[in-house]
């Protein structure tokens, strides 16, 4: 199996993470992937941004945590989020989003990187306070939550994978 296949089926979400922050090279990586994502007739829909201060990932930690009606952490103690937000006037927008953070997360794994998708985005993004975060990262547009790709290196061992659905795939005739 070539080594792009291997990652797509070796990749699991993590969530349990070190406390040490990912290289900068592996990240410079991790996003370029994300910016080569396909994309509704190539118009690029989606943003990325990312958070690696402790501070300021706490807080959105706690804004997705109140999305839920929990109290835990939502982020595993993840050191990095990249937050990925899209276009809400393209048609596409959460399709290409979502496209950056398959993308994201598997080039995390093909780096050793562990990730995990983590939903409530739009919420969190569509609340004043999310709307709060944007205006003071100057964010200027009108954009929907996709997702939060969480990023660091795994605690412990990798989850095995859950053996695969039956009737996965049909062939028509």
């Amino acid at each position: 199996m070539n080594e792009t296949l291997k990652t797509l089926v070796t990749r699991r979400s993590v969530r349990s993470y070190l406390p040490e922050q990912i290289k900068k090279e592996e990240l410079d990586q991790i996003l370029e992937a994300g910016e080569y994502a396909a994309s509704g007739m190539g118009m690029q829909s989606a943003i990325m941004i990312v958070v690696q201060d402790a501070d300021t990932i706490k807080y959105l930690s706690e804004l997705n945590a109140k999305v839920m009606g929990v109290t835990s952490d939502p982020f595993y103690g993840a050191p990095t989020v990249v937050i990925v937000l899209a276009d809400k006037n393209r048609g596409t927008c959460v399709e290409d989003g979502s496209l950056v953070m398959g993308n994201l997360m598997n080039a995390a794994a093909s780096l050793g990187v562990g990730s995990c998708w983590i939903h409530r985005a739009q919420e969190v993004f569509s609340s004043k306070e999310g709307q709060d975060l944007l205006k003071k990262w100057g964010i200027e547009g009108e954009y929907i939550g996709v997702g939060h790709c969480i990023l660091g290196y795994a605690k412990g061992d990798m989850p095995e994978a859950k053996p695969r659905k039956e009737n996965y795939v049909y062939f028509a005739k």
